[in-house]
């Protein structure tokens, strides 16, 4: 058994991730980021569509407005949930900003199926905020004294592009605090 731990400490060593196991209530949390942030290329393409601008000032403010109500709910403070939730605002608007840049030096944007913000997209955001502040009470009840280090090998040992990396760092810029 010694052997195996060894080999595997090695192994993470050599990859650069820590050979601690993310915390699953750690790992939840951040599917659930990372869905929320896979919704900014639908949201980014409804707004080039429209030509609207990515700050939507009353949109986050009803949000937040709401995630203040709800976190008792989940034995959150309001003030912690909402500096939680206006990470990840930030987070998707800094993939919104860099998609619609690109499109920009393309001259378009890429021919996907588009969905309505309204009617489609809202309502899949609004489901992930309770899951987010369900999982966010579930990670501060187990986060340890190590949170920032945990947070970062977990983001690091994540897949998916630069830019999206970036996002998930901003996301979970307050997670410890």
């Amino acid at each position: 058994m010694r052997l195996a731990s060894f080999a595997l400490c090695c192994a993470l060593a050599l990859t650069g991730c820590s050979a601690e196991p993310v915390d699953p209530a750690l790992s939840r949390l951040l599917d659930n980021i990372e869905r929320r942030l896979a919704i900014a290329e639908a949201v980014a393409l409804h707004k080039w569509d429209r030509q609207q601008p990515v700050q939507a000032t009353a949109r986050e403010q009803s949000v937040l407005d709401a995630v203040r109500r709800s976190a008792p709910a989940h034995q959150l403070s309001a003030e912690h949930a909402e500096a939680f939730f206006a990470d990840q605002m930030e987070a998707n608007k800094l993939l919104q900003y860099a998609l619609l840049s690109q499109w920009r030096l393309d001259g378009e944007a890429p021919d996907l199926p588009r969905q309505d913000l309204q009617s489609k997209i809202r309502p899949r955001l609004d489901v992930l905020q309770d899951d987010l502040l369900r999982n966010l009470a579930r990670f501060r009840q187990s986060r340890s004294a190590h949170c920032p280090q945990q947070v970062a090998v977990a983001l690091r040992q994540r897949e998916g592009d630069f830019l999206h990396y970036l996002a998930m760092i901003r996301a979970t810029g307050q997670l410890c605090e």
